[in-house]
């Protein structure tokens, strides 16, 4: 039979003339290679849990990052009050960090930057440096005086405040997430949370303790 004919026997197999060495399959085999509804309702609900868990990893990275962050502020605030100044204190805070972070960057044996990029770059970039002045430097001086926990408390408010204006309108090249009343309902908690904590702040009267 010349090469390329096909022939159709009982409507169950099809087969082809090849070259020496390929073999025929018949459409029952091919089909029985795919898999079937239940094994595909399977892998779906494996892999539904396997991002939840990795989302559960993450966030609870995210808490051990910010639970750091409270030591930051009483750190630096006793860092200020030893040099004379909040000033001093932010600015050996900064140069602490330039040291640490060099040997990380060693040891990751990253290479070096793309000077270039920076000309394309929006100009908005360098606020990240302007905004860990600003930070530390309010942390130094706000500490002390709210507290670790009503001054974490009023940081995640205007955080989450700024989150969902950033997320609103998609900026400083964060994806666009459009509000929602979830979101704001959740924000509205924080804000509610530290108003109990400040009520004495505040010359509010505090709750009466049961």
């Amino acid at each position: 039979m010349p090469l390329g004919q096909q022939r159709v026997e009982n409507h169950q197999q099809v087969e082809v003339d090849a070259p020496e060495g390929i073999h025929i399959m018949h459409v029952a085999d091919i089909l029985s290679e795919f898999p079937s509804t239940n094994q595909i309702s399977h892998l779906v609900r494996i892999g539904g849990s396997s991002m939840h868990t990795n989302s559960l990893l993450l966030i609870l990275a995210a808490i051990i990052t910010g639970a750091v962050v409270p030591f930051q502020a009483g750190a630096n605030a006793a860092l200020g009050r030893s040099l004379g100044h909040p000033l001093w204190g932010t600015l050996i805070s900064l140069c602490v960090s330039f040291a640490c972070i060099l040997p990380v960057m060693a040891l990751a044996k990253v290479g070096a930057p793309p000077l270039s990029g920076l000309v394309q770059a929006p100009r908005w970039i360098w606020i990240g440096g302007i905004v860990g002045v600003v930070y530390i430097t309010g942390a130094l001086m706000l500490a002390p005086k709210l507290g670790a926990a009503g001054f974490m408390m009023a940081v995640i408010a205007g955080q989450m405040l700024a989150s969902i204006i950033i997320d609103q309108w998609g900026l400083v090249g964060l994806p666009q997430k459009p509000v929602t009343l979830s979101r704001l309902v959740g924000v509205g908690l924080i804000f509610l949370g530290l108003i109990v904590m400040q009520l004495q702040a505040l010359g509010l009267k505090p709750l009466a303790s049961s």
